[in-house]
């Protein structure tokens, strides 16, 4: 029954499609849709090294954020999931090749790659520039690290964004490893980088005297991806209504919660916008 359900809610959706935009329409051919639905299984391309978006736990099972994500979309479809491991550099390939359907792997949205993948909007979430310091600090503002050292990675865009904005004194090292030690050793008073790392870096238990205390700033949006034939067709709009989803019923926030991710205020603008408007 779930799925005679959800077999005719794709039909009118397809239908739609085929009203509101016949050229585009014309050209779905919905292969990587019609091949999850055909043999009741998605595969789903995630981060396994990246907590508490997508790491194992110490049973080896794939946990997280995203992994939770990944878990709704199958059961929104009503198929199993496998879940593959993916990097950086291979996950957009692994999209390409087939030998995923979908990619949720903590990657931002760039023009890029919305040449290579189809990256689907709205964004789910988002990172941005922070720091990482000691507590015993007890920083407050950007403007505390006017005229200190701070640890940075060489080539970062955001190095001389914060030297400019707030006349830190950065101190590039080549690799991010060699930045936290530095900052270990008191060579600085933060390490600046993208605040997504830094909260992986915080819930790994290794940097326990250690805090993000400022807002983010420069955020760039992260997002799913669908092969890229797919982006505009039945796969790409069901995934689009999940993401609008999550954002209206508050669903990423509760999630962010679960994982003890620091609040964004961007999954709360998000919530803002998307909400029922007549809800109480």
């Amino acid at each position: 029954m779930k799925r005679t359900i959800l077999n005719t809610t794709v039909a009118a959706l397809t239908a739609f499609s085929l009203g509101a935009a016949p050229v585009v329409a014309a050209q779905c051919t919905n292969d990587t849709w019609n091949k999850v639905m055909q043999r009741g299984k998605i595969v789903v391309g995630v981060k396994a090294d990246y907590k508490p978006w997508g790491f194992r736990n110490d049973s080896g099972e794939l946990v997280g954020m995203e992994i939770d994500m990944a878990k709704e979309v199958a059961e929104t479809m009503g198929v199993d999931i496998e879940l593959v491991p993916v990097q950086s550099s291979n996950r957009m390939q692994f999209l390409e090749q087939g030998k995923i359907d979908l990619m949720i792997a903590t990657m931002s949205d760039r023009a890029d790659r919305r040449k290579i993948v189809g990256i689907v909007l709205p964004n789910y979430y988002t990172s941005g520039t922070n720091v990482m310091a000691p507590k015993a600090l007890h920083l407050t503002s950007w403007e505390d690290l006017r005229g200190k050292p701070v640890c940075g990675k060489q080539g970062a865009f955001y190095n001389q964004i914060v030297e400019k904005r707030y006349g830190a004194k950065i101190i590039a090292f080549t690799g991010n490893a060699e930045a936290k030690q530095a900052l270990r050793d008191k060579k600085c008073i933060a390490w600046v980088y993208d605040d997504s790392s830094i909260m992986s870096d915080l819930a790994s238990g290794q940097w326990d005297d250690f805090e993000m205390p400022l807002n983010s700033e420069d955020d760039n949006p992260w997002g799913l991806a669908v092969p890229l034939a797919e982006k505009d067709c039945v796969f790409g709009q069901f995934m689009s209504g999940m993401q609008y989803n999550w954002h209206r019923t508050g669903r990423l926030i509760e999630l962010e919660a679960k994982w003890g991710i620091q609040p964004t205020q961007y999954l709360k603008d998000q919530h803002e916008r998307f909400k029922d408007w007549l809800a109480e």
